[in-house]
């Protein structure tokens, strides 16, 4: 946890991207239940729900910025599945004022004062770090409003993640805090939708890219027939290798998490003593050539033909700093491109290869890519939903 601080204004002390030992397990047993199983299924309909109305808002033939969509539908589905929220001022508010504040973050001055403190310097309101703790403050307002009306509510059924959150309980028998709260609750929403909508965003391009694996996955979707059910749509292969290769080639996050050498040891040849920090590449593991031939190419048929072991394809970390929200951003870009893909062909508008640009800690598309969507010619009425 200590190799995540940078985050710490952000995502707060309790954060689990910040706990480590004890304190980090036990955090980390208590939230893992709702992002599994049938819990995080429940959600499917949702997915499909708001991936269809964002898309449905797309003037045919119009070029749109598509990582401003992708961004819409995860956000959205964060602020439901998580908080609860459905349609309506409140959810609004938070939408715009969590927007605002990520583009603040992930612009490269303030990416900068992340890691300078010497750049954290409130010099009032309108000043670049002083917006970002005012718009902080402004959403922490929110959320704790929000958790002060559900413990008061009567409705002992609600699947929302934050309610489940709030009805777990320790080993000893006790419960999150007000505080141990809010600072999930905004990990959950700067860590889960700002990187499932990059990775969506580059699902789209390959796709586009490459129009082989799109008629692949047309195809494979209209076996399923018309109406098929969301967990039979993620059990699709080729659109889970889809999914896997979009992550290995340019994953979001290039780095794992920092470790922190307790015991010393010597790795091939290198010895390290005890306090030295290693940090794993993600993005050089995936372009090892040994494990992936021509690790430069969009091949979704590697992961077709072979099983790739958690120290070889992690984009999501490893270990037990694995990120607890991996089942449920993989389901979510499952479901989204089949919703979208099955009704619309989306095509880039420049067709100049691209490549990541750094936005914040995370490696993403440029900023202005934009796309054209075009009605598919054969389409099924109501193509996924329950």
């Amino acid at each position: 946890g200590r190799g995540s601080r940078i985050l710490k204004f952000l995502v707060g002390d309790n954060s689990l991207l910040l706990l480590h030992g004890d304190r980090h397990q036990r955090q980390r047993k208590l939230l893992t239940p709702p992002f599994h199983g049938d819990r995080m299924r429940a959600y499917g309909t949702t997915m499909c729900e708001i991936a269809q109305q964002v898309s449905d808002e797309w003037k045919m033939g119009k070029p749109f910025n598509i990582r401003e969509s992708m961004q819409e539908i995860t956000l959205s589905v964060i602020l439901r599945a998580v908080f609860g929220l459905d349609e309506g001022n409140r959810l609004e508010k938070i939408r715009l004022k969590i927007s605002a504040l990520l583009d603040y973050v992930s612009s490269p001055l303030l990416s900068a004062g992340m890691f300078f403190p010497v750049l954290q310097k409130d010099w009032g309101r309108w000043s670049p770090w002083g917006r970002v703790l005012h718009l902080r403050s402004s959403i922490d307002d929110l959320i704790y409003a929000l958790i002060d009306e559900r413990r008061g509510e009567s409705n002992q059924n609600r699947e929302d993640i934050l309610s489940l959150m709030m009805s777990a309980r320790y080993e000893d028998g006790g419960a999150m805090s007000n505080e141990e709260l809010r600072d999930e609750l905004m990990t959950l929403l700067f860590a889960g939708h700002e990187t499932t909508a990059s990775s969506l965003t580059w699902a789209f391009y390959w796709i586009d890219y490459l129009p082989e694996v799109r008629d692949k996955l047309i195809k494979e979707l209209n076996d399923l027939g018309e109406n098929p059910e969301p967990n039979a749509v993620a059990k699709l292969p080729y659109l889970t290798a889809v999914c896997q290769e979009t992550l290995r080639i340019y994953p979001i996050v290039p780095s794992a998490t920092p470790r922190i050498v307790t015991v010393p040891l010597e790795v091939d040849g290198y010895k390290l003593p005890k306090g030295t920090w290693i940090i794993p590449s993600i993005y050089l593991a995936h372009y090892s050539e040994e494990v992936y031939p021509q690790p430069k190419q969009f091949k979704p048929e590697r992961f077709l033909e072979r099983q790739f072991s958690s120290y070889e394809f992690f984009p999501f970390g490893g270990g037990n700093r694995r990120c607890i929200g991996l089942a449920f951003a993989m389901y979510e870009m499952k479901l989204v491109l089949a919703t979208i893909l099955s009704q619309y062909e989306v095509l880039r508008t420049d067709k100049r290869p691209l490549t990541p640009v750094r936005r914040g800690l995370t490696l993403a598309t440029p900023r202005g890519m934009k796309m054209v969507a075009k009605p598919v010619k054969k389409v099924a009425k109501n193509p996924v939903t329950v």
